[in-house]
C-alpha cells in the first residue's frame, strides 16, 4: 500500500532533510509539500507541492483540508513549532491522521518560562527562569539572582536562539530587549531571563506512543554555526555535532516527558545544557517535531527515527529491542549551502595535509 504524507514547510532545510530521511528507509512513500512562499516551495524535494495561505490566515485550514482530500493523505507531519501549534488546533477537523502530543503539552512546551517552572516543580533539572513583564520589572528580576551572575536573555518562544544573548548586567538586558522591541517589534513581555548554563550542550530526540518510550538518541553540539567572535554564543543548530552515549541525558529526558504527559505520543526534541555544577538542565522541549539536524539521528545507529515515526503514526508494526539507540564515534558537519555530512572519527583527517 502506498502511503502519503503532507509536509507543511516544504522547501526549507528542515523539510528537505525530513524528505531525505524518509526516502532512505520508507520506500514508496509519497510526500506532498506545502508552503506560503513560492520561492521556498520551488526548492522542495516533495513529489508534489502546493502554495497555501500563511499560518494564521483564516483560509489555511480549508486549504489543508482540500489538499488532504485531493491527495488522499494518510498523515500530516508538521515540522516547526508554529506548524505544530496550528495543527494541534485542527486535529479534530482534519480528514487524516496526526501524531502529536496533546494540545496542552504543546502549549506548555512552547513557553520556556512556564516549561521551566513546571519541570523544576517536578524535580527535573531546568534553569531558574523569570518572565519579563515590562522593562521596569528587570530590576526586580535581577535582584533574584546573584549580583555577579551572568543571565541568559531570550524570548518565551521560538527556535534557533533568535533574539537570545547572554547579559552581564541590568543595563545589558535593558539595552538588548529595547533593541528587539524597537527594531524587530518583539515586546518586552515576550522575553525571559534565566540562569546562564556554561557547560556542555546536548540534544535528545525521542519518539513516544501511548506513554511508552519507543526510541531515543543523544548528541552533543560542539560548535554553533556563524557565531565566531560572539561571547557565549550558542545555537540549536550545530555546525559540528557528535553522537554520544549519555544515559544521564536519557534519564532526565525520560523523566521530563513522563511528567509532562504520562500518556505521551509523538516526537519530542529536547535541548539541554550543563549548569556550573555539571548537571544537564533542559532548556527547550520541542513537542511534536524533529530537530533540523534529524538526518544525523536517522542515518546513524540501528533505526531511522523519521521512518519509525511514520510507522508508529500509521499503527504499523515497530519492534525495537531497546529504546536507547546508542551511537558513538560519529560526527555531523554542517554549513551554509552544503548538505550535512556524517563522518567517523578516523575519517575527519582524510585528505587533509598539514604544514610542518
Amino acid at each position: 500500500m502506498t502511503r502519503r504524507i503532507l509536509l507543511p514547510g516544504a522547501g526549507t532545510g528542515a523539510g528537505n532533510n525530513l524528505i531525505r530521511s524518509l526516502r532512505e528507509d520508507y520506500p514508496g512513500l509519497v510526500v506532498v509539500g506545502t508552503n506560503d512562499d513560492r520561492f521556498t516551495l520551488r526548492n522542495s524535494k516533495a513529489n508534489r507541492n502546493y502554495l497555501v495561505p500563511r499560518v494564521g490566515d483564516p483560509r489555511f485550514a480549508d486549504a489543508l483540508r482540500t489538499i488532504i482530500e485531493r491527495e488522499r493523505i494518510d498523515l500530516l507531519m508538521p515540522n516547526t513549532d508554529a506548524d505544530v501549534g496550528v495543527v494541534s488546533e485542527l486535529c479534530d477537523v482534519l480528514p487524516c491522521r496526526t501524531f502529536l502530543p496533546s494540545k496542552a503539552v504543546i502549549e506548555r512546551c512552547q513557553d520556556v518560562s512556564e516549561l521551566s517552572q513546571f519541570l523544576r516543580g517536578h524535580d527535573v533539572p531546568a534553569p531558574a527562569t523569570a518572565a519579563v513583564r515590562h522593562l521596569a520589572s528587570l530590576e526586580r528580576i535581577f535582584a533574584r539572582f546573584e549580583a555577579s551572575e551572568r543571565l541568559w536573555c531570550r524570548p518565551r518562544g521560538g527556535a534557533g536562539s533568535r533574539a537570545a544573548a547572554p547579559v552581564d548586567s541590568l543595563e545589558d538586558a535593558r539595552a538588548w530587549i529595547s533593541y528587539w522591541e524597537r527594531v524587530q517589534g518583539i515586546p518586552a513581555s515576550d522575553f525571559t531571563l534565566s540562569e546562564y548554563l556554561p557547560g556542555r550542550d546536548f540534544a535528545c530526540q525521542s519518539l513516544w506512543k501511548d506513554g511508552r518510550l519507543v526510541l531515543i538518541k543523544t548528541v552533543e553540539r560542539l560548535a554553533p554555526p556563524g557565531t565566531e567572535g560572539r561571547a557565549g554564543a550558542t545555537s540549536a543548530m550545530g555546525a559540528l555535532v557528535k553522537a554520544v552515549n549519555e544515559p544521564r541525558i536519557v534519564e532526565i529526558c525520560d523523566r521530563a516527558i513522563r511528567a509532562l504527559d504520562p500518556h505521551a505520543s509523538g516526537a519530542f526534541g529536547i535541548n539541554l545544557r550543563e549548569n556550573r555544577a555539571g548537571v544537564p538542565c533542559i532548556t527547550d522541549v520541542h513537542a511534536g517535531r524533529f530537530f533540523t539536524m534529524l538526518n544525523f539521528f536517522d542515518f546513524t545507529g540501528r533505526h531511522n527515527m523519521s521512518a519509525v515515526y511514520v510507522r508508529l503514526a500509521l499503527d504499523e508494526p515497530v519492534e525495537l529491542e531497546q529504546p536507547y539507540d546508542v551511537v558513538e564515534d560519529r560526527y555531523l558537519i554542517r554549513g551554509v549551502d552544503t548538505l550535512p555530512a556524517i563522518f567517523c572519527a578516523d575519517q575527519l583527517s582524510e585528505g587533509i595535509e598539514g604544514i610542518a
